[in-house]
């Protein structure tokens, strides 16, 4: 395979060799060139034709927010990752570059003077998403790339170019009434839940319980932006949250979020237990315990994101008697995480992402009557 060529684009001289550096390390991976500014960067990217485009946020000349407007416009099918600070301002533009189009986000180190601990920072965030997006993107494809890496629920990828078997769907049971809807996402969430939670009805008749892997204040202000375009009340969680219908609750940045049943009712429950799938919110613990406290009336839903987290949850509800819905490879930034639970056997429907917010009020039609 000919390696993933990335264009590095920041305004600190630092970040831009320390990314290059780390990249540089990878054998499948080329730093083909860097820009200090937006205007640079889109004078490069017909010279240097990257696969991958790493954007800083906050640039002078030209921010990243207009460069990735250019870019959306002139190279549409090139993916974008941003990098962006773990600040209010820096969040909030994040999540309007992933509206305008980017494929992803990273996080800058918060200490760029600890070169051991920033070059593991960007080690792990940014390889996985480079592969990951190249591998999705048209021109990762059409070089040969496995768009789906086979993988069993609980096991490590593993990248070949042998095409994965066509899931195998789980039969439905009539009328299975659904008590909670809980949805899992990562690496195109944002886009995903914005296209899902405003399309359903502030009558919505049970709970929506949701982890999206976002670090802390990313979370809150993905709420903020959700609960303004929805008719559904849309915020983070808080420990103790009595789960009701007509809400949807975000899991926390940094939080487990976990389900209890109380005299009160089923409530919210938030801890910082260890990480699973390498993940805190992790979506395996949600579903886990969605199934220990609504068995048969869970339903999960796992929409686009990298790797495998949900998969163990999902054998979970269907072990408890629920059931789980994926999106489909077609409509998925990265079919990952539903590509997962897919190929495991665990879903009863694969659904295009317009149609998931229908297939969850017609699954959730006979709780509604019988309120």
């Amino acid at each position: 395979m000919p390696p993933i060529t990335v264009l590095v684009v920041d305004d600190s001289v630092v970040v831009r060799r320390l990314v290059s550096d780390v990249l540089s390390e990878d054998q499948e991976i080329q730093v083909v060139g860097t820009a200090p500014n937006g205007q640079i960067a889109l004078a490069k990217v017909p010279q240097l034709n990257p696969d991958v485009i790493s954007l800083d946020v906050e640039m002078p000349v030209m921010d990243g927010l207009e460069t990735l407007r250019e870019l959306r416009r002139r190279f549409p099918d090139v993916p974008v990752i941003m990098f962006s600070t773990l600040t209010d301002r820096g969040a909030a533009a994040t999540l309007e570059a992933l509206e305008l189009g980017a494929k992803d986000y990273v996080t800058k180190p918060a200490n760029v003077g600890s070169v051991q601990a920033s070059m593991a920072s960007v080690r792990e965030q940014l390889i996985p998403k480079i592969k990951a997006l190249h591998r999705h993107s048209p021109r990762g494809r059409a070089a040969g790339y496995p768009m789906l890496p086979r993988q069993a629920a609980g096991s490590r990828a593993v990248a070949t170019g042998v095409a994965a078997p066509s899931p195998v769907l789980r039969a439905v049971p009539p009328a299975q009434p659904v008590d909670v809807v809980l949805l899992g996402v990562s690496t195109g969430g944002p886009d995903a839940l914005a296209t899902v939670l405003p399309a359903l009805p502030a009558t919505f008749p049970v709970p929506i319980l949701v982890v999206q892997h976002m670090p802390p204040t990313f979370t809150r202000l993905l709420a903020h932006r959700l609960d303004g375009r929805s008719a559904l009340e849309v915020r983070e969680a808080e420990d103790g949250d009595v789960v009701l219908p007509g809400q949807a609750l975000l899991a926390p940045g940094d939080f487990h979020l976990r389900l209890q049943r109380t005299a009160r009712g089923v409530v919210a429950r938030l801890d910082q237990g260890t990480p699973e799938n390498f993940c805190r919110p992790s979506v395996d613990v949600l579903f886990r315990s969605a199934a220990q406290v609504y068995g048969a009336g869970a339903l999960g839903v796992v929409l686009t994101g990298m790797g495998a987290d949900g998969a163990r949850g999902a054998a979970d509800i269907v072990a408890a008697g629920g059931q789980v819905v994926v999106q489909d490879q077609a409509t998925s930034v990265v079919w990952g995480m539903p590509g997962a639970v897919a190929q495991a056997g665990l879903a009863s429907e694969l659904l295009p992402l317009p149609e998931v917010a229908s297939a969850l009020q017609r699954r959730t039609a006979d709780t509604a009557v019988g309120r």
